[in-house]
């Protein structure tokens, strides 16, 4: 019998969370012994996902739900026997903000993108120039098999600039609070790419490759996302609650990490020291070089840009919005003089959430160019963010609270050669420091189900270098 081998996972957010849940769990499953810590910098687990009571209210100050069609957040949920607390957003219109006037979100579309072309023509979004360019997306020879390229670069030589501008934008870099020019085709959205390879044109390949909607209407289809009857942040405790006593340390930060003859030695900033054989670095991408401060290959990501956002929640009386909008919430887009970036009535997408004849509205602000706004006083941005909502809702009240959450360069962006970066920097830290692998948002997807499945991977890379070693 040899000694117990050490596994340290260096940050406790989904993805730090998740990496030893399922170690944990393969260890007890397949016998084997090993030491597992967790390692948090801040007093609490879950990073982003974060979620707050107040007053009847269920408050999200990070992500509001998971994607359903992404398979490794329904496994974890459906694992954790959560499945009885999930609960389906409420379907209904979306909007895309255009010259102070809310569009419906056109029907026929897939992430902003156009999948037919009826409702592309019946669009309000475009002119008739416009609409012409976008249709003749179907025509336009598929690009050469090259390198990375941006996503506006792809989608306006697509379809043009209008739509780019006025429809697809607005969604593609809202979720990731970037900038559409220098967003990594590959590292974001590979499938447009792909159907524009096979089919020649992304119209053609989004309408035969995806599923057509049930005809049958008798049962009103579930929401896309799901969340929990008490918040987001439940799955992060009960992740919390199914792992060993006295494997998570917080309020312990990492300050360096030194290779060893054998093995790894792990500086903590209480002074305590932890031994690991193998490491799984599940931080942001810029926290890296600095704990590896001895070896170049890392410095890249101090290059790497992480985009600060604000959430901002507003808590009002329905007698306080005189002017109701039948939806769940819109879009702007980013030729617009509105500072926020999107509105979600979180009343209505989540109508769990909030009191009877209350309204919840969440709003978003930061963007790059507009990045100052997050260091603003918390009047400073509500009064910001109510003079956009008055342009578009007749509000007659002051908010009965807000809750405004900073995240500082909380977007990591995946910039045009990402996935080259990340691979050259992955092969130099397998050469210099094997048993050290890099996983969480600011590598292979922002997602909350990226990251899930992140965590998962890394175990199985772990386990794989420990059998070797």
């Amino acid at each position: 019998m040899g000694r117990t081998k050490s596994i340290v996972i260096v940050g406790g957010g989904i993805t730090g969370l998740s990496a030893a849940y399922y170690l944990q769990k393969t260890m007890k499953e397949q016998g084997l012994s090993l030491n597992i810590k967790l390692v948090e910098a801040s007093d609490r687990l879950g990073g982003k996902i974060k979620t707050m009571k107040r007053d009847g209210f269920t408050i999200e100050q990070g992500p509001d739900s998971l994607l359903a069609r992404k398979a490794p957040a329904a496994k974890l949920v459906e694992e954790l026997g959560l499945h009885d607390q999930v609960i389906r957003n409420a379907t209904g219109q979306s909007y895309i903000l255009l010259k102070n006037k809310l569009h419906k979100m056109p029907k026929g579309t897939f992430m902003g993108v156009p999948k037919e072309i009826g409702p592309l023509l019946n669009s309000h979004l475009l002119s008739g120039k416009g609409k012409f360019r976008a249709v003749g997306e179907r025509f336009i020879p598929k690009g050469k098999q090259e390198g990375d390229q941006s996503l506006g670069e792809f989608f306006r030589r697509r379809f043009g600039n209008e739509l780019l501008v006025n429809q697809i934008e607005s969604l593609l870099s809202g979720i990731h609070s970037g900038d559409i020019n220098q967003m990594s085709l590959k590292a974001t959205y590979p499938n447009f790419y792909e159907l524009e390879q096979k089919y020649g044109s992304v119209m053609k390949g989004l309408k035969k490759s995806m599923p057509k909607p049930a005809k049958n209407n008798q049962t009103k289809a579930s929401g896309a996302f799901f969340s929990f009857k008490n918040g987001l942040e439940t799955m992060v405790h009960v992740l919390h609650d199914k792992l060993d006593e006295g494997t998570v340390k917080l309020k312990t930060a990492v300050d360096h990490i030194e290779k060893k003859e054998h093995g790894y030695h792990i500086l903590l900033s209480d002074g305590d020291v932890f031994q690991a054989d193998a490491i799984i670095m599940a931080t942001p991408h810029f926290t890296v070089p600095k704990m590896f401060s001895q070896y170049d290959f890392f410095k890249p990501f101090q290059e790497v840009p992480s985009v600060s956002t604000a959430n901002v929640v507003l808590a009002f009386d329905q007698s306080a919005i005189k002017r109701d909008i039948d939806g769940t919430g819109f879009l702007v887009t980013r030729n617009s003089d509105f500072r926020i970036t999107a509105c979600t009535w979180t009343h209505k997408k989540w109508p769990s959430t909030a009191p009877n004849g209350k309204i919840l509205l969440r709003c978003y602000v930061g963007k790059p160019g507009d990045e100052e706004i997050v260091d603003l006083s918390d009047e400073e941005i509500t009064d910001i963010v109510l003079k956009d909502l008055k342009k578009t809702m007749k509000i007659k009240a002051k908010p009965e609270f807000r809750v405004i959450t900073r995240w500082k360069d909380g977007r990591p962006q995946y910039t045009v050669g990402h996935l080259e970066r990340l691979a050259e920097i992955r092969n130099k830290a397998q050469e210099h420091i094997p048993g050290v692998y890099l996983a969480g948002c600011s590598y292979d997807g922002a997602g909350i189900p990226d990251c899930i499945e992140q965590g998962e991977k890394a175990v199985e890379d772990v386990l794989d270098f420990l059998k070797m070693a």
